[in-house]
């Protein structure tokens, strides 16, 4: 399912997904928890993000478990270790992209409720996520083209 797009290699063309859609998650929920006047504007915003980049992020991964295991399984010296740098960010991304998603979905939740206490503890959380998330798709990202490009 995760090998090949149109006979592509899915991995290249999945990732985009979550290289766009993790950032704008970020961005909106740390918005969305520290200036309470636009959350109106962007509570479905940060609800459609934290459903989709985790999702994004979870068929990066795998398309990219399905890339190194059909083309780069025998592969070892300095390329074997740059694939082996990027694919170590990929835990690390999903675990904080979903927890960042489920943060901001109950934040979501709590500001709309009204019920302020919890809303600035789950604010806080999402913050901390946010920035963790934003911390993993830019070592992710950045370790992949350094190891397709050679840099």
């Amino acid at each position: 399912m995760f090998n090949e797009i149109l006979g592509l290699p899915a991995h290249p063309l999945i990732i985009h997904f979550a290289v766009v859609l993790t950032p704008l998650l970020v961005g909106a929920s740390v918005v969305y928890a520290l200036v309470a006047r636009f959350r109106p504007y962007l509570g479905w915003a940060v609800v459609a993000l934290a459903v989709a980049s985790p999702l994004a992020v979870f068929a990066a991964r795998q398309s990219g478990a399905a890339l190194k295991e059909a083309r780069f399984a025998q592969v070892e010296g300095d390329l074997g270790q740059r694939i082996a740098e990027h694919q170590s960010f990929a835990l690390p991304l999903l675990l904080t992209t979903v927890g960042l998603g489920v943060a901001s979905l109950l934040m979501v939740y709590l500001t709309r409720a009204k019920l302020r206490v919890p809303a600035l503890a789950l604010s806080a959380v999402s913050v901390v996520l946010a920035v963790a998330a934003g911390y993993y798709v830019f070592r992710a990202g950045d370790s992949g083209a350094r190891a397709v490009w050679g840099l």
